[in-house]
């Protein structure tokens, strides 16, 4: 062990090393990656139509490359899943991660090169570690298993082709270096099945069979497997299960509502937690401060990053800034050009920068009006078309609505709360209800994963109020007017609280 702990602290050194160089030279760091990519893809397609070769400035790039987002590269995206080569991107891209859908498909595929594998999602896990040991030198996870918690699809081919697609944690579990392989639990078997009630009941089975140090998931997710683990032990408490346990690295959705239950089944104090800024797209962000949940933006991964004034989304001509144009505490929306062909693409992410030296960020939420208490992304044109269809079915017509989460509570899992005001109300509201939301699984992916036998997600929770309810509450609000609107989906319950409150439903 006295080895493994001499090469450990060695990498750390070095890491934390270069990770001081990007802080202390952000821009250039920044500057050096674009020529890079576009160096790479100077001779694809889309590298041969913007001549990426003669953009020799930023000034250049932001005029004669378009902001994108998946509808607009879906094009290309689907013609390198069927085996197409050099148009996005430099290098074969034999993997597709799996991601929730637009407002025209149920899932997106975006693209994960090698380079984006290793130069962006495994540089960051090494990172993850580095940053950790380097604010806890006397940690000790390597003495145990770090628990991962995979994806809910395993990798599946193109076509019968060499082109894969999946959950991106997937895709990383699948192709982990073999002496990260030997320090995870559970095995790869369990980590990729697809049916999650099964996985659940294997993995909590195999994984309290070792010394677990660490955790890495989505919160939502790993708290349905400590609920089960603990109730297989016959205990409340996850120390009495894993005693050396000390880090749990989540990411994926805020953490916030889940503060609560994990200190009721882990003691407070005795564990640490790390927040991290990813998704299918790449790794951008890290918490690298013990005392703040701020996250510093990693600038070496392969990835270029513009942030757009959150007031010019939708301005005809919007002007993008760079690192060295932001100022603190101000909304803008993250754009991305990366190691996979992703350019200028616009991943639909609001952030603020807390800190401009080094840079670090908060995500302060969605380009759009969404849910996303679990990682279930429900935009409003699912709902839209699901209460279509659950009207059509139902002979019902909807005046107005709203919807909001209904997070973790002590005895039951987190959920939707819908408050619809029917002009002609459905004669059966459990058969609408019931109607909505198999149209909201056919048509998103990762709601349809979280309604699995309502492991975390229970069924929809419709009220029906009164006519005129909403109006009432514009009014109250001084907001009516053809220029106010009601909110149709808020990731928490300031709306839906307010309005049931107001009704006298709650």
């Amino acid at each position: 062990m006295a080895i493994v702990n001499s090469f450990i602290s060695w990498f750390i050194k070095k890491r934390i090393h270069q990770i001081e160089l990007f802080k202390k030279y952000p821009h250039e760091v920044q500057q050096e990656w674009l020529k890079r990519l576009l160096s790479n893809a100077e001779d694809t397609e889309w590298g041969q139509y913007y001549d990426f070769q003669s953009i020799d400035s930023v000034d250049k790039f932001r005029e004669r490359v378009p902001l994108n987002d998946y509808e607009s590269l879906k094009k290309d995206i689907e013609r390198t899943r069927h085996g197409e080569k050099n148009i996005l991107w430099g290098t074969e891209t034999r993997f597709f991660a799996k991601s929730s859908g637009t407002t025209s498909d149920k899932s997106k595929f975006i693209p994960v090169s090698d380079e984006a594998l290793e130069d962006c999602h495994y540089k960051a896990g090494k990172d993850l570690l580095s940053i950790y040991y380097d604010n806890h030198p006397e940690a000790a996870i390597f003495d145990g298993k770090g628990l991962m918690m995979g994806g809910s699809q395993n990798i599946t081919e193109v076509n019968n082709s060499s082109y894969y697609d999946g959950d991106l944690s997937a895709i990383l579990i699948q192709n982990l270096p073999f002496w990260v392989q030997m320090k995870k639990t559970p095995n790869r078997n369990i980590a990729l099945m697809e049916e999650w009630e099964s996985k659940i009941e294997k993995m909590a089975r195999e994984t309290m069979q070792h010394n677990v140090t660490s955790i890495s998931g989505v919160p939502s997710w790993t708290l349905v497997l400590i609920k089960r683990i603990l109730e297989i032990n016959g205990t409340k408490n996850l120390k009495e299960v894993w005693p050396d346990l000390e880090v749990f690295f989540h990411g994926g959705v805020s953490f916030e509502p889940y503060i609560t239950q994990y200190k009721k089944y882990i003691p407070e104090g005795s564990i640490n937690y790390m927040e991290t800024y990813n998704a299918s797209e790449g790794f951008f962000a890290i918490q690298d401060q013990v005392t703040s949940n701020e996250m510093l933006l990693m600038l070496d991964y392969g990835i270029y990053y513009e942030f757009l004034p959150i007031e010019q989304l939708h301005s005809q001509n919007p002007k993008t800034l760079t690192l060295d144009e932001v100022e603190k505490g101000k909304n803008y929306a993250l754009i991305i050009t990366t190691n996979a062909g992703l350019w200028r693409y616009l991943i639909g992410d609001t952030i603020i920068f807390t800190s401009l030296s080094p840079y670090r960020i908060k995500i302060t939420g969605r380009t759009k009006s969404f849910i996303n208490a679990v990682g279930e992304e429900l935009i409003v044109d699912n709902a839209e078309k699901a209460l279509a269809t659950a009207c059509r079915k139902t002979g019902a017509s909807i005046n107005d609505y709203t919807a909001a989460p209904i997070y973790f509570g002590e005895e039951k899992n987190a959920g939707h709360e819908w408050l619809i005001e029917f002009d002609n109300a459905p004669k059966n509201l459990d058969y609408f209800t019931e109607t909505f939301d198999n149209a909201l699984k056919n048509l998103n992916s990762d709601y349809e994963a979280k309604r699995y036998h309502n492991m975390v997600l229970r069924k929809p929770l419709m009220r029906s109020l009164p006519k005129g309810t909403f109006y009432s509450w514009l009014k109250k609000k001084g907001k009516l007017g053809g220029q106010n609107k009601v909110p149709r989906l808020s990731n928490d319950r300031h709306y839906v609280e307010a309005i049931l409150k107001m009704s006298g439903s709650d």
